[in-house]
């Protein structure tokens, strides 16, 4: 199973592609797809969803894990991300992928089994699985590895 995991943002957006075999899970693509500040949002939007539909044409995933809105105290970066989060869905649903979704407290459970762990942590575990000579940069890209891991994690776990 090739796995698309997504760490959504409207300035970055980490995504990183996994393949889950026989138990063992492999890295396969990873970078961060990164929007101009001077853009106009609709500008932005229309980019990031044009480069996942050609992140997903050529990696040829089988499902996509997507992190949940962590909603905190900024309304309009929430509204503004919910943005990013929804053209992302919507480039999955036209490629008929299945779509997992995890909160930050299950991806960093699912990768270092502590909930609060801090951005090094899971870069250093992410590192560790995947047996990579340094922790991907930026911290959106070893997050979206990340998901991608949860969600490799979960299907193995929802298909015992």
């Amino acid at each position: 199973m090739r796995i698309l995991g997504i760490d959504p943002g409207i300035g970055r957006t980490g995504w990183g592609v996994i393949r889950h075999e026989k138990g063992n899970i492999h890295v396969g693509n990873y970078g961060c797809i990164e929007t101009f500040q001077t853009s106009s949002l609709e500008k932005r939007l229309a980019t990031l969803y044009t480069k996942i539909g050609d992140i997903i044409t050529t990696e040829k995933p089988d499902s996509l894990a997507i992190e949940e809105l962590f909603f905190n105290t900024n309304v309009s970066t929430a509204l503004i991300v919910g943005q990013a989060r929804g053209v992302i869905l919507l480039a999955a649903a036209q490629a008929n992928l299945s779509i997992g979704v995890y909160t930050p407290l299950q991806v960093k459970m699912a990768v270092s089994g502590y909930g609060r762990a801090g951005k090094g942590q899971v870069g250093q575990m992410i590192k560790t699985l995947l047996k990579l000579s340094e922790i991907p940069k930026p911290d959106d890209t070893a997050d979206a590895l990340a998901i991608a891991i949860t969600h490799a994690f979960s299907y193995k776990m929802n298909k015992v």
